[in-house]
């Protein structure tokens, strides 16, 4: 009597989907948050995680660019390509990089002339459990501190608004 060998059920590791919502109150412009976002070039100078970037293509209504984590000892990148409409949104979609899904937007409204509401969404999910469990909690960092990011860099090249 033979009996046939079953291959054993493999486990299905679920991904890990995070989805992150800032919304935060400014005394500066839209067009001045608005800069600050699209100036990727500058990220270097105020985002400690960001080991560089290297852009692809600008215009006024589209951004394509590679931006390099380097943060303790990991080293990776993400490559988006941003649809623009100044000084109101920014759409962004991945392009390359250590995900299976990302998505992201920016949204400046002008609530005076002199001050505006930044709501920022990101939604990813890593391409795998290994790079989720190495990546995820640095990327997860970077995710949670963006915003807080850009008000400090808007203080510093604006003054306090």
């Amino acid at each position: 009597m033979r009996h046939a060998l079953a291959a054993p059920a493999r486990a299905m590791i679920p991904h890990y989907m995070a989805d992150v919502h800032k919304s935060v109150l400014l005394g500066h412009s839209a067009e001045q948050m608005y800069n600050l976002v699209t100036q990727v070039e500058d990220y270097p100078k105020f985002l400690p995680w960001c080991g560089g970037v290297e852009v692809f293509e600008q215009t006024e209504t589209m951004l394509d660019a590679k931006i390099y984590i380097h943060f303790n000892g990991i080293k990776q990148y993400f490559h988006t390509r941003n649809t623009q409409e100044r000084p109101t949104r920014i759409d962004m979609v991945f392009e390359d990089g250590p995900f299976k899904t990302f998505s992201g937007s920016w949204r400046f409204t002008p609530l005076r002339e002199d001050a505006c509401k930044i709501e920022f969404h990101l939604h990813y999910e890593f391409s795998s459990f290994l790079l989720e469990k190495i990546i995820g909690p640095v990327f997860s960092m970077i995710a949670n501190t963006f915003v807080d990011a850009f008000v400090k860099r808007a203080e510093m090249v604006y003054g306090n608004g």
